[in-house]
């Protein structure tokens, strides 16, 4: 399953290709977003697995949307939209196996179960999957791994005993697939792991699929003792030339890598200096007077020299995750493939690479 939440963790319409790929179905968050799939043409098997009780669960029943359901108000709240729109929803049961987070409690479990049985006999719900999520999956060795793989065999156990069939069981994400603490179960959700992200860190087998470039805006010579940006943080102590990058926080590049980050301009990374603003950020280039208009690799896979998401993310003391899933809507996405390159004149532009 290709999971393609929060637009495809960042990188856009990229349903298309991972179908074409292999995967044999796509995972999302919201109803919402699986709607969106299927307005765009997506026929694969969606499953869409955190919604409230008054989400709108009819749409996702007449759209052929599995919906994940994890208590009884969920499942009362899908039976009665299925029974309305006189189409039975398909449901995974969702349990959670130690991260006190969604999922339904252990000891909540069986009786979520047997109203699914209820549910079912009432022709309202088909359970055909049962799921759980894993909380130190990235680390093989964590002892809570094999509490929460019995755990999770002890819920599916307990829904057959119930009288469902459900035919697909999955536990493991990206981490889990990676490390195989996962493994042993009917489909794995690879969300992270698409885009060249290992929360694992042990994998040399991904590549990052984003590159983030801009280009410049304006450039200029300074003086020793120039102060940049808001506060004047960041006072330069030669003679040096800045460059003007028209992307900044609004863009999602994180405030808090400010006098940290770097980028690559003419094949050498250069600091960023000063706090980075909402619309732009400033490079130091040294020696080197820019142009209007040279390009410049804010990140990428790192194979040219130039900063990766993984950098970036150590950078602003956060995850890969969070920088590729904040990039905002003015960054324009551009879809490469290993056939067909197209290209885009843009300030800011997002690529994707595709298999």
């Amino acid at each position: 399953m290709a999971v393609l939440k929060a637009d495809a963790f960042g990188h856009g319409a990229v349903a298309a290709s991972v179908l074409a790929s292999g995967a044999t179905a796509v995972g999302v968050a919201t109803i919402d977003e699986a709607l969106a799939l299927r307005a765009a043409g997506v026929d694969a098997r969606i499953l869409a697995w955190l919604n409230p009780p008054d989400a709108d669960f009819a749409a996702a029943v007449l759209a052929d949307v599995d919906v994940a359901v994890s208590s009884p108000a969920v499942l009362h709240a899908v039976g009665l939209a299925a029974l309305a729109v006189r189409q039975r929803a398909r449901v995974h049961l969702h349990v959670d196996v130690g991260m006190a987070r969604d999922g339904s409690p252990a000891e909540a479990w069986p009786s979520l179960c047997a109203l699914a049985r209820e549910s079912e006999a009432l022709g309202a719900v088909g359970v055909v999957g049962v799921m759980g999520h894993m909380s130190c999956a990235d680390r093989a060795d964590h002892p809570q791994n094999a509490r929460e793989r019995l755990l999770f065999r002890n819920a599916v156990r307990t829904a057959r005993r119930s009288g469902l069939t459900p035919s697909v069981t999955h536990l493991a994400a990206t981490a889990a697939t990676i490390t195989g603490v996962g493994d042993g179960f009917d489909l794995h959700r690879i969300g992270a792991g698409l885009f060249g992200i290992d929360p694992s860190g042990t994998s040399s087998a991904l590549r990052p699929a984003l590159s983030l470039t801009t280009q410049v805006a304006a450039a200029r010579q300074v003086e020793p003792g120039t102060g940049v940006g808001y506060g004047l943080d960041h006072v330069v102590d030669r003679r040096t030339n800045l460059a003007l990058l028209p992307i900044g926080y609004g863009d999602g590049l994180p405030r808090a890598a400010s006098e940290r980050a770097e980028v690559l301009v003419r094949g050498r990374r250069r600091p960023l200096v000063g706090r980075f603003s909402m619309d732009m950020v400033v490079v130091d280039t040294g020696d080197d007077r820019l142009d209007a208009g040279e390009p410049v690799t804010v990140f990428g896979p790192g194979s040219l020299g130039e900063p990766t998401v993984a950098e970036w993310a150590a950078w602003s003391d956060t995850i890969e995750h969070e920088i590729v899933t904040r990039i905002g809507t003015r960054v324009a996405r551009v879809h490469r493939s290993t056939s067909v390159a197209q290209t885009v004149s843009t300030d800011r532009t997002l690529e994707a690479l595709r298999a």
